[in-house]
């Protein structure tokens, strides 16, 4: 089936031949569904502190900071922001001249309120001789876009969304990457250091490097930090082959096979190759203005002392169990917490004897932990909170994206429906064993939690494997917990009309 061509390619790229025949594999068999407990709710999985309990657990936080352990902001940015402007290249290529849907209308209504206002001007100035308020008058709204979207002008259509002017201030607009900078400063930092991490796609990392160059000093000058600031892009090894709707190799016009990135799940390989005690992840469209920024910061630093705290107990617990110093007594200690604490239940558990429960214990705990935010569920689409069975028939917590429910059973359909909270992606993580030894992060992902989707290229139907996602199947054998975070804390950027939300201004 592979030619010699196929195999420099896949060389080329760093994946064997049996990664490869796996691949195909999969198409054929498809991805199981996910066997559910319950959604996770209040009390049921996701953890609700009280007042008292949130400020012992940021106190917990900034203890853990000022020892001096090197944390990490980890920022997933390579998005391009095509699909910000969709509706707007929809008007530009369209047969109308004037806006006419509700999406155009509040666009151009609010168009003096987005950050990026000034610099629009300036470019309609330059290409078309007249400023944007000339150019409105004169009913010259394609000209606008097309000074917003295309490449002689601001060129957002392609543009990384980390870059586009998201917020105004007094001294000028910000893009989401300074955002990131600022908070890494205000809740992420120790010993003065900040250390951020963009994951960024190959064609916009030079803009990357220029705008940090541009900016860092501004930041280190106000927040008194220093900044390291690093990139990383998707590995090549982590694409994934396509295939012809009959699960035959898809191959481009030149005969070549066609490789696509494997999505998100792919930048746990990146996550993987982070040297730190801890790490924050949080997409890199979710930021605020500084006006509306406390409640970020209280929230990040209240389930980052949450996971450190756990970790302590996990790490005593497992120093005991390596000691072989306990009783039974102590064993029912760690089951305790196991199920309650890590929310990790295993039916059958009554039946082991003490030797074979060390061993399960020992397993569970020895993994890496990672604590999410979880917002109360406003309808957004994306993943949720649930109680799931894994492979070992152990019950633990899992976020679900909809391609993972099998949706000819109700039951499991209600439950996505009805669920009561969603996954902001707000994720602090610690991926060191109690020795400081980091853990390998791959050999923790389900793989059989990918899921298929349907593309097109060139007008050719194909069939696109994605890989577990990074918050998904990719974290699938760590433990997990899940704290409830307000909704102020989540304030994405699907479309370029969300930045006027009163949230963005």
């Amino acid at each position: 089936m592979l030619s010699e061509k196929d195999r420099e390619l896949i060389a080329r790229k760093g994946i064997s031949e049996e990664k490869l025949n796996e691949e195909f594999e999969q198409f054929k068999t498809g991805f199981p569904f996910l066997k559910l407990e319950a959604a996770a709710s209040a009390g049921k999985g996701i953890y609700v502190p009280t007042d008292e309990e949130c400020n012992s657990y940021i106190k917990t936080w900034q203890e853990y900071k000022a020892a001096g352990h090197r944390i990490v902001k980890f920022v997933p940015a390579s998005g391009a922001a095509s699909r910000m402007f969709k509706n707007m290249f929809a008007f530009l290529n369209g047969d109308h001249d004037e806006p006419q849907t509700d999406f155009e209308k509040e666009f151009f209504a609010g168009i003096k309120k987005f950050a990026f206002h000034k610099e629009l001007c300036d470019k309609c100035k330059q290409n078309n001789g007249k400023s944007l308020k000339e150019m409105l008058e004169a009913g010259q709204y394609k000209a606008i876009v097309a000074n917003m979207l295309n490449g002689e002008g601001l060129n957002y259509g392609q543009l990384p969304k980390g870059l586009l002017l998201f917020h105004s201030y007094p001294d000028g607009p910000r893009t989401p990457m300074e955002e990131h900078l600022v908070e890494a400063a205000l809740y992420a930092s120790s010993n003065g250091e900040a250390h951020v991490h963009f994951t960024v796609s190959h064609e916009h990392m030079g803009l990357f490097k220029k705008k940090v160059a541009e900016k860092v000093e501004k930041y280190e000058k106000e927040y008194g930090v220093k900044y390291d600031i690093t990139f990383s892009e998707q590995k090549p090894s982590t694409d994934t082959v396509a295939v012809n709707p009959d699960n035959t190799p898809f191959r481009n016009d030149d005969g070549t096979l066609l490789f696509r990135p494997g999505g998100h799940g792919a930048l746990i390989e990146n996550l993987n190759e982070i040297d730190a005690d801890v790490v924050f992840i949080k997409n890199i469209d979710n930021v605020v203005p500084d006006r509306l920024k406390a409640d970020t910061v209280t929230y990040k630093q209240l389930i980052a002392g949450v996971l450190v705290s756990l970790q302590t107990k996990i790490f005593n617990y497992l120093r005991i169990l390596d000691s072989g110093e306990y009783n039974h007594e102590r064993l029912e200690e760690i089951i305790r917490f196991v199920q309650h604490d890590l929310c990790c239940r295993k039916p059958d558990i009554k039946d082991l004897e003490d030797a074979d429960l060390v061993i399960y214990l020992r397993k569970k705990l020895n993994r890496p932990i990672r604590v999410c935010g979880m917002v109360k569920n406003v309808g957004e689409p994306g993943g949720g909170p649930f109680l799931t069975y894994n492979q070992d028939g152990t019950i633990s917590l899992q976020i679900l994206e909809s391609s993972q429910i099998d949706q000819n059973n109700e039951e499991y359909v209600k439950m996505f429906k009805q669920g009561t909270h969603f996954n902001p992606v707000d994720l602090v993580c610690a991926t060191k064993d109690y020795k400081g030894k980091a853990f390998n992060l791959p050999n923790y992902v389900d793989k059989k939690t990918g899921f298929i989707s349907s593309k097109s290229k060139n007008g050719r139907e194909l069939k696109a494997l994605e890989l577990p996602g990074l918050w998904n199947g990719a974290m699938s054998d760590w433990n997990t917990v899940f704290v409830e975070v307000p909704l102020s804390t989540f304030n994405p950027v699907k479309t370029v009309n969300d930045l006027l939300r009163d949230q963005h201004q």
